[in-house]
């Protein structure tokens, strides 16, 4: 994920570039996301949200990796504290979903990203990234649930595609 934030910097689609790096990051909801204003994430360690979907109140941690990144856009995009992280090009709304889901659409046509391009891939990315890093652990899994508010932790393996995963993985071992 790192180098296509770093192609979409390069390329000047910094408002990209910060949207996937920051809900690959926290994994949050688009809906969610798109209401983030800089002064929630700059120079702090985390913030709090009301998710929109579950109305539940989430503490989220700011990555030191993600810090770094949302410093160096806030400074190339010439944001102030107050704006709205994701605006339209009017600056006065946040992206629509549909908007998003369009724009990513290109850009993993651009960069020739082979998955789904809906915005919701930033989110399962985040927790197959955990998953991974916790060594395919049932307890990351338990703290995945958690943390995405899912009913069930079956209900997390079905969303990050993990039970299809796994049943591949069984015919390539024969």
């Amino acid at each position: 994920m790192q180098s296509l934030v770093l192609k979409l910097e390069r390329d000047g689609e910094l408002k990209f570039a910060l949207l996937i790096a920051t809900g690959s990051y926290i994994g949050l909801r688009i809906s969610d996301l798109l209401q983030l204003r800089w002064n929630q994430v700059i120079g702090e360690d985390y913030f709090t949200i009301t998710e929109k979907k579950t109305k539940k109140t989430r503490k989220v941690t700011i990555n030191p990796e993600l810090k770094t990144i949302l410093n160096r856009l806030f400074i190339q995009l010439g944001a102030k504290e107050n704006d709205l992280m994701f605006v339209n090009r009017f600056g006065d709304k946040p992206f629509s979903i549909q908007y998003v889901n369009s724009k990513l659409k290109d850009i993993f046509t651009t960069y020739k990203i082979k998955g789904q391009y809906s915005s919701h891939f930033m989110r399962k990315t985040l927790g197959r990234r955990i998953w991974e890093v916790n060594k395919y652990s049932d307890q990351a899994l338990l703290l995945l649930s958690q943390l995405f508010n899912h009913a069930s932790v079956s209900t997390t393996k079905i969303y990050l595609g993990i039970r299809e995963t796994e049943i591949s993985n069984l015919y390539l071992s024969l």
